[in-house]
C-alpha cells in the first residue's frame, strides 16, 4: 500500500510573491483548506511546505507557502508533485478505494479465471473505468456493482463478474 498520495501537481506560479497554481488531482479540491502542510517531491528531493492560504481559482488552487515569499523561491519547482501521508488522506465511505491501493491488484473472473493486472483507473464522471492488462489486450472494466464482486487489498485481488460483451471491447 501506498504511504502518500498525490493531491495536485505545481502547474504554474501566481503573480510575484510566491504563491502557486496546483492542479488538483484529489476527488475533493476543497480538502486543500483542511490541509496543514503538503510534501514537494521533484525528480531529485522532497521536502515539506507549510501552507499559508488557499484560494481557489476556476478548476485550481492558489497556495501560498510560510517562508516563500518571492516568486524566485518557488519558481524552479514547477511541475512537481505535492504529497500527504496516507493519515493525512481523506477518509474513505464503504466500498471506496485510493486508486494507488487499487493499481497493481490481480484481477479474477467470478468464476476464478485469472484475467491480468489492473493497471489504471480512468474517472469518467459517470464511473470509474478499471483497466486490466491482460495476456492478449487490455480490458476495460466499468467500477459498478453489476461487474466489481470484491476487492481485497490484503489479498491484492478484485474479483470481476465479466457481463455480457466486455471481452468483446
Amino acid at each position: 500500500m501506498e504511504d502518500f498520495f498525490q493531491v495536485g501537481i505545481y502547474a504554474n506560479t501566481h503573480g510575484v510573491r510566491g504563491e502557486i497554481k496546483v492542479f488538483p488531482t484529489t476527488d475533493d479540491p476543497k480538502r486543500f483548506r483542511r490541509l496543514k502542510q503538503v510534501i514537494m517531491r521533484t525528480e531529485k528531493e522532497e521536502f515539506v511546505l507549510e501552507i499559508q492560504s488557499v484560494r481557489f481559482a476556476k478548476q485550481m488552487v492558489l497556495l501560498k507557502f510560510k517562508g516563500i515569499d518571492n516568486i524566485n523561491d518557488i519558481e524552479r519547482y514547477k511541475g512537481s508533485g505535492l504529497f500527504v501521508p496516507r493519515k493525512d488522506a481523506v477518509p474513505l465511505k464503504k466500498d471506496e478505494y485510493f486508486v494507488a491501493d487499487l493499481i497493481g491488484l490481480t484481477v479474477y473472473t467470478d468464476e476464478g479465471e485469472e484475467l491480468g493486472t489492473l493497471s489504471e483507473v480512468i474517472q469518467t464522471g459517470a464511473n470509474d473505468v478499471y483497466v486490466v492488462q491482460t495476456d492478449e489486450k487490455e480490458l476495460l472494466l466499468p467500477a459498478i456493482a453489476q461487474c466489481v464482486q470484491s476487492v481485497s487489498l490484503e489479498e491484492g485481488k478484485m474479483i470481476v463478474h465479466m457481463m455480457e460483451g466486455l471481452m468483446d471491447l
